[in-house]
């Protein structure tokens, strides 16, 4: 795929539905008592593995378009699940299976296999589930066990931990409290207690006490983590300017804007509609040169998934942006924190990598060039919005593998 510099970028657009929200409306109705309507739902490839792991547990699961009905199950069927390439998938179920009598693996492609899972069997463990990995990755192996409460203090903030955590809680005994070191996202917790469950959360800290699901409709906010890539084109393209419409703003979801308004984009917030999910219209315009910005360990939880577009749209600031406290790039679709540096390099631009981040020197552009996406979606999509403000543009090799979280993203930049 190559992908042409433009002049100007001045758009108002709708952004794909929220990933993350997809995965757990159909998996936590699939896990409910009665039947959901799930509309505007990403059906990426991630999203498939979920639907295509319930449905072998036993939910009924129906897909017209976007929308997807789901007819939770009261007992899962053993199984033998392939996730694919999603870790989402994979460690979410974890916590989902581990006290519900099941047999049941997990298992997924080479690159999911190469990602860390011992992050989830050991808090389980914890809990009294019988769960085994394959050397602390995938495939997972799951057995009948009954769960207890516990106190558990997370090494490191991680919705995907936190959340396996919490749906272990619900079919245990007694009361489970988790605390993060910082907040991450809480998808899992405010869809849960729109489904009945008991969720109190305090800061970090989330209690929760066992209990069933209701089946809950859910209608798909549109994904924050794919509309930065939007608002990275407005950023990297000399005035640009793009309204993206419909998308939700849960405030866990959106520190790649304020990195953007440091680097001194103007961003607006139009039509807020508050719910269990908040979403509105914003804009993002860039009215001069762009400033670098600085990225903590504890602003990481908040845009962990956009760092490669950040460190990108950084390339075309003047000065050092520093990224740190990002080490768990190390072990995501690709090693974000080297493929990353070797897409700014390949369109010529200068980067320093170290073992939690990155440095980036940015000149005011990018020349442009070859990018290899390693088979990630985020490095692909991030090489096509720094394509458009290169001098060149650029060949992006593996460019497909955005449609694993963007289906349609190349008709929205190309």
């Amino acid at each position: 795929m190559f992908v042409r510099p433009v002049k100007y970028f001045d758009r108002t657009l709708r952004t794909a539905p929220d990933k993350s929200i997809t995965h757990r409306a159909v998996m936590f109705n699939a896990a409910a008592e009665g039947e959901a309507i799930v509309t505007n739902a990403l059906l990426g490839g991630d999203c498939r593995s979920t639907i295509a792991c319930m449905k072998k547990l036993g939910a009924e699961i129906d897909v017209d378009g976007s929308t997807v009905r789901v007819r939770g199950c009261a007992k899962f069927r053993d199984a033998r699940l392939d996730a694919g390439n999603s870790g989402t998938t994979t460690r979410l179920l974890a916590g989902l299976l581990a006290g519900r009598g099941v047999t049941a693996s997990i298992d997924g492609d080479d690159s999911l296999r190469s990602r860390p899972m011992k992050r989830v069997t050991d808090p389980l463990s914890l809990m009294g589930a019988d769960i085994t990995s394959t050397a602390g990755r995938a495939p997972l192996y799951i057995r009948p066990a009954k769960l207890h409460g516990i106190t558990y203090a997370m090494p490191m903030a991680s919705a995907q931990v936190k959340s396996a955590i919490i749906l272990a809680a619900l079919g245990a005994d007694g009361v489970t409290r988790v605390t993060e070191p910082a907040l991450s996202r809480n998808h899992t917790e405010l869809m849960l207690r729109a489904m009945g469950a008991d969720v109190a959360s305090d800061g970090p800290t989330v209690t929760v006490v066992p209990g069933r699901l209701r089946a809950a409709d859910v209608c798909v906010p549109g994904d924050m983590s794919a509309a930065a890539f939007l608002f990275g084109a407005a950023a990297a393209v000399p005035g640009g300017r793009v309204t993206v419409e419909d998308v939700g703003i849960n405030p866990t979801r959106t520190g790649a804007l304020e990195v953007l308004a440091e680097m001194g984009l103007k961003i607006t917030t139009d039509n807020v509609r508050r719910g269990a999910e908040p979403l509105a219209d914003v804009t993002a315009e860039r009215t001069g040169a762009l400033s670098p910005f600085t990225i903590t360990a504890a602003d990481v939880p908040s845009l962990i998934d956009e760092i490669p577009l950040l460190a990108a749209v950084a390339a075309f600031a003047e000065g050092d942006s520093v990224i740190s406290g990002a080490a768990e790039l190390r072990v995501k679709e690709s090693d974000r924190i080297e493929t990353t540096a070797a897409m700014i390099r390949a369109m010529g631009g200068e980067v320093e990598t170290r073992a939690d981040g990155m440095t980036i020197k940015g000149r005011g552009g990018l020349r442009g060039g070859t990018v290899d996406s390693f088979g990630d979606h985020r490095i692909a999509m991030s090489a096509a919005i720094a394509a458009l403000g290169s001098e060149r543009g650029c060949e992006i090799k593996g460019a497909e593998s955005a449609s694993i979280s963007y289906p349609g993203f190349w008709e929205v930049v190309c």
